[in-house]
C-alpha cells in the first residue's frame, strides 16, 4: 500500500525546486494535496499534470499570515483536516558579505524563510492539535531548512540566520507537541541541483558559468558533488512517513558529508 494513500498533505513552494518533486512523489503515493506557491500559473500547470489524486491549490505569499490560515482552512474544507504539512517555500539572497546585504533584502529573506514557517506552523499545529483532541488523528510537519541552519554559511549570512531559526522553531514545537500525536522534523539539504543554487552563478566567488559555480561549491563537500533533487525528496518523505512514528525534533542533514567534518 502507498505510504501516503488518502493522507491530506500540504506542500508550500510547490511549483519549483524541491516542492515540485515533493508534490509529484506524494501524488504517486496516493496523497491528496493542498499546493501553494507565489507563481499561480506554474502552480496550476503542476496541478494539471498530477492526475489520479485530489488536488486543491491556492496561490499566495507564505510571508503573510493570512496565507497560512487560508491554506489550513482549505485543507479542512476539502479533506476534513490536514495530516501532513511540508513547509518548503524559501528564498535566498545573493552571495554577499553581511555588510553588503541591504536591509530590504535581509527583511524579505527573514519574512519568507523564517516568519513564513512560523505562520505556517502556528495554524497547522492549532488545527492538528484540535483534530487529535477530537478523534486521536496523528499528524506530521516537515520543515525544509538547510545545512546553512546547522553551521556558518559564508556569503549567505541572513539566509543562514533564517534557517537556524527554522531549526529552532522545529525543535521547540516538536517538544511542545510530542504528546499530542504530532511529529515535527526538519530536513537540511546542502547545495542541490536547483535554480536557487545555480541560477545566478556570477555572484558566487567570481564564477561566470554554471559549471564553474558548481565546481566551486563541491570543493568543500566530501562526496564532491551536488545533491540531486530526488535525494532530498527521499529524505523529506522519510521524515513525513506515518510509519516513522518515533522521530521528532530532528534536523536531518542531507549534505554529502559536509557536517561530518
Amino acid at each position: 500500500m502507498a505510504r501516503f494513500a488518502g493522507r491530506a498533505v500540504l506542500v508550500s513552494g510547490a511549483a519549483g525546486g524541491f516542492g515540485r518533486s515533493i508534490a509529484t512523489a506524494l501524488a504517486a503515493e496516493g496523497a491528496r494535496l493542498v499546493l501553494t506557491d507565489r507563481d499561480e500559473g506554474s502552480l496550476e500547470a503542476l496541478a494539471a499534470e498530477l492526475t489520479g489524486t485530489d488536488i486543491a491549490t491556492l496561490a499566495g505569499d507564505v510571508s503573510r499570515e493570512a496565507t497560512a490560515s487560508a491554506l489550513v482552512d482549505l485543507a479542512t474544507e476539502r479533506f476534513c483536516g490536514l495530516d501532513i504539512a511540508i513547509n518548503n517555500a524559501g528564498i535566498a539572497h545573493e552571495y554577499r558579505r553581511l555588510q553588503e546585504i541591504s536591509a530590504e533584502e535581509a527583511e524579505r529573506v527573514i519574512a519568507v524563510d523564517l516568519m513564513g514557517v512560523f505562520f505556517a506552523m502556528k495554524h497547522q499545529i492549532a488545527a492538528m492539535n484540535a483534530r487529535f483532541a477530537r478523534d486521536g488523528t496523528k499528524a506530521a510537519i516537515v520543515n525544509v531548512a538547510s545545512v546553512a541552519g546547522l553551521g556558518g554559511a559564508p556569503l549567505l549570512s541572513v539566509y543562514a540566520a533564517a534557517k537556524h531559526g527554522v531549526i529552532g522553531l522545529t525543535k521547540s514545537a516538536a517538544a511542545e507537541n510530542a504528546s499530542r500525536g504530532l511529529r515535527i522534523n526538519a530536513v537540511c539539504p546542502s547545495f542541490a541541483r536547483t535554480a536557487m543554487v545555480l541560477g545566478a552563478p556570477g555572484s558566487l566567488a567570481g564564477a561566470t558559468e554554471p559549471s564553474e559555480a558548481e565546481q566551486k561549491i563541491v570543493r568543500g563537500i566530501p562526496m564532491r558533488r551536488l545533491a540531486e533533487i530526488d535525494e532530498v525528496v527521499t529524505a523529506v518523505l522519510f521524515a513525513a512517513d506515518p510509519a516513522n512514528g518515533f522521530m521528532t525534533g530532528a534536523a536531518i542533514p542531507v549534505d554529502g558529508g559536509l557536517t561530518a567534518i
